[in-house]
């Protein structure tokens, strides 16, 4: 499903989209009042990668949980402002709250050297 006035982006889909020439998968992270907003032309972005180490802004998911292929890696600390026009296609699976709690701490700590960070 496209992106469109009538179905809007929202928070904790995962989408495919053109992202500097480039296809990927990415978990919308901004606020569903900038996500619905006609007037905002962009919204905010996390991409999923196909390999990673695990780190403060890096989380793995498995396909169970993202609908993916393969076992996925966020990578917040590339938290991006995409144009909603780039959005490909919405994917099944939305994120729960709680992995979009991980996700808001993994940004944070990308930003924040003080934000906690609980190995495991």
């Amino acid at each position: 499903m496209s992106p469109n006035s009538t179905y809007p982006a929202r928070r904790g889909e995962i989408w495919t989209a053109n992202t500097g020439g480039k296809k990927h998968a990415v978990v919308v992270v901004s606020l569903d009042a900038r996500n619905v907003n006609d007037r905002a032309d962009s919204i905010l972005t996390v991409p999923f990668g196909s390999y990673g180490r695990l780190g403060p802004t890096v989380l793995r998911m498995e396909p169970g949980e993202t609908g993916l292929p393969e076992p996925s890696y966020l990578k917040a600390h590339f938290i991006s402002v995409l144009r909603k026009s780039d959005l490909i296609e919405r994917l099944p699976r939305r994120l729960s709250n709680t992995q979009m709690k991980s996700i808001v701490q993994a940004i944070n700590r990308a930003i924040d050297p003080d934000a906690p960070y609980e190995q495991e």
